[in-house]
């Protein structure tokens, strides 16, 4: 077999077989000059068109005078073409102007006819398939005919293999309805279904579009057979997601075909693959782009997508594409109410939405991120209400989730609270649209105050009352208090109350100290009597009146004997003089602090009665507060210097 290419007609076949072809068939711009007994052994078709034009001989003459007067405008070309209907006169034309699969398909079902053996592939068998039906090869005409070989390969090894059957149903986009009318396209559908339920489930992590095998030591990438998925049509591919949702499959499976067909054809849904393609046909218009991310949205199973966030971030994307395009209101509370779902997989940067309206003033969508949060508190009273016996850990996973999204939700305070569009209503709604127990520490929700009384210090003294009355003070850790107590843009109420409740940690913290003094010296290792003896001796001149738990520790320890605790017990004792040295600091700094706490509540009875203030940042003269913030660092020198001299301790403070 060869191929030539002629000058006057285009492309043309031919036959080297040694003898002059008798037959001339002309499928699309491609001639084949080819021989009758061959074709009419194998084809009906072809059989029954050439015994029908050598019996009406006329129509082929019709047909060449035709061609003749067509090309005689060109008198360069006159004496060829002359040659050409000698030569031609004794031949049979057949034309098959609409032929599936085209020349190729022609050319593979001709080499079948000549016996030479032909390559099948998932490409090629459904438009080879389409033309054997059309030239009529079937099995009741010649024994082991075309139509019997394709199917066979079909059902034997096409519909076996995932990646197979997408090719053939790829290959069927132009064969339709050929292909539907032989069940090609439903088989393959089919296949693909039934496949994608048993196949590997490590297949469907992300990303769902590469695999890395290791060979020979180098990190080889194998595309797996969700990139196949993504060359069919978008008609095509919406049956197919219909039969996998009827079969049941798995909602991870279905939503990583949709994500990754929708990475393929709408472009900048991905930040990983902004770019748009080199092909310009190949990029979508708007419209069609809009009715793919609706497909896309509509066929989103409604369950909450796998603990990966790339798929978070990428429907987050697909938000942003829906804003761009323009997508219906619908479309887009549907994929809110989905991202809702799954909020707590969500990143700050996710929930930067620009505003692509101009009706909203400020730079950021917030009520679009006001609606996800609601979606998402709807979801968990959900959860919660249906909620059995035995269903603990989901209740601690469901905490875990709130506080995930209550710490998402400060830090995005905390971005949009310099905006100056901003109104201080929206600030609140969204600060308080969060329950109570979503927030362990009111430290983020501190900075997102703080940068919004800062970027907007032309707000009325009753709306600033209002923001700083969202932060629980007593939530707040001892460097926000400090913090906090140092910073004039807050009103003059909200900095007495963090002055407050930090005395009140101070205090808790030092009760805290206290009880574990003395409850420590219970744990430590017990030493030989003689040695226990000298510390006991060395800790009664150095401490008198020791707590009953420190004076009978080394009584303990005296009724065991070992050789190698001398040192830990002398260890243990110089910790127990630091603790001791401590607490007498410690008993020092109580006693003021109650006499400042006394005079803090009287002032704020007197703030009460007289309002809010009108100075700028004179209240730490009214209220006669001169201490600092002191935290209590004894050193193991400062106790060896003072047990040395017999001198009482001095207590040891760091300021802010």
């Amino acid at each position: 077999m060869a191929a030539d290419k002629s000058t006057s007609k285009g492309q043309a076949w031919f036959c080297t077989t040694g003898l002059p072809s008798d037959v001339v068939v002309e499928v699309d711009d491609m001639t084949f000059h080819l021989h009758k007994f061959p074709l009419m052994s194998k084809s009906k078709k072809l059989h029954d068109l050439i015994t029908q034009q050598e019996a009406n001989p006329s129509t082929s003459t019709a047909r060449l005078q035709k061609k003749s007067s067509a090309t005689a405008e060109e008198q360069q070309d006159d004496e060829i073409e002359e040659e050409e209907e000698e030569n031609e006169e004794s031949y049979c034309h057949v034309s098959l102007p609409v032929f599936p699969g085209g020349s190729d398909a022609f050319e593979a079902a001709a080499k079948f006819c000549y016996g030479v053996k032909i390559d099948l592939s998932s490409s090629n068998v459904a438009p080879i398939r389409c033309a054997a039906e059309v030239l009529e090869m079937t099995e009741d005409y010649a024994l082991d005919n075309l139509v019997s070989r394709t199917e066979r390969f079909i059902s034997q090894s096409v519909l076996k293999n995932i990646k197979d059957s997408i090719r053939a149903l790829k290959s069927c986009e132009k064969l339709i309805p050929l292909a539907e009318t032989l069940g090609i396209v439903e088989r393959c559908i089919d296949s693909i279904a039934v496949r994608a339920s048993s196949a590997d489930p490590t297949l469907f992590g992300w990303p769902v579009n590469e695999r890395v095998e290791i060979s020979g030591g180098r990190r080889k990438t194998t595309s797996s057979w969700f990139e196949e998925l993504a060359l069919l049509s978008l008609p095509l591919f919406k049956r197919l997601i219909f039969a996998m949702k009827a079969r049941d499959l798995s909602p991870e499976v279905i939503e990583n075909c949709l994500i990754h067909y929708a990475k393929k054809y709408i472009p900048g849904v991905s930040r990983s693959n902004r770019k748009a393609s080199s092909s310009s046909s190949s990029v979508p218009t708007e419209s069609e782009q809009r009715e793919l991310l609706e497909t896309i949205i509509a066929n989103l199973p409604p369950q909450k997508s796998s603990s990966s966030s790339t798929a978070t971030r990428f429907l987050f994307g697909l938000l942003r594409t829906a804003h761009i395009l323009n997508a219906s209101e619908g479309c887009k509370a549907a994929l809110e109410r989905k991202i809702g779902s799954q909020l707590e997989q969500a990143t700050l940067d996710d929930l930067l939405i620009p505003s692509y309206s101009y009706l909203n003033e400020t730079l950021y969508d917030v009520q679009c991120v006001e609606r996800i949060l609601g979606y998402f508190l709807d979801g968990l009273e959900e959860r919660s209400a249906g909620r059995i016996e035995g269903e603990e850990e989901n209740s601690s996973v469901r905490s875990a989730a709130l506080m995930l999204v209550g710490k998402l939700i400060d830090g995005y305070l905390s971005e949009i609270a310099s905006d100056a569009n901003l109104k201080p209503e929206k600030f609140l709604e969204l600060a308080v649209a969060l329950p109570e127990h979503a927030r362990l520490f009111d430290d983020g929700l501190y900075r997102a105050v703080d940068v919004y009384l800062k970027a907007h210090p032309w707000i009325s003294e009753a709306d600033r009352e209002k923001i700083c009355g969202i932060m629980d003070c007593q939530k707040l850790t001892l460097e926000a208090c400090t913090h906090a107590a140092q910073n004039e843009r807050l009103p003059l109420r909200a900095v007495v109350q963090v002055l407050f409740f930090e005395q009140l940690q101070l205090r808790q913290a030092i009760a805290g100290t206290l009880i574990a003094a003395d409850m420590a010296p219970e744990d430590l290792p017990r030493p030989s009597n003689l040695q226990g003896t000298e510390e006991r001796g060395d800790a009664s001149d150095t401490a008198e009146g020791a707590p009953a738990v420190a004076a009978e520790a080394p009584r303990q320890q005296a009724e065991t004997s070992g050789g190698g605790g001398g040192a830990t017990w002398r260890a243990a004792v110089r910790e127990n003089q630091v603790l001791r040295l401590d607490m007498d600091s410690m008993r020092s700094r109580v006693q003021e602090l109650e006499r400042e706490c006394s005079t803090m509540k009287k002032v704020i009875e007197k703030i009460d009665k007289v309002g809010p203030r009108t100075g700028g940042g004179g209240w730490r003269g009214k209220f006669g507060c001169k201490f600092k913030t002191q935290v209590c660092d004894s050193h193991e020198r400062t106790v060896v210097e003072a047990g040395k001299g017999r001198k009482p301790p001095p207590s040891s403070s760091v300021g802010r």
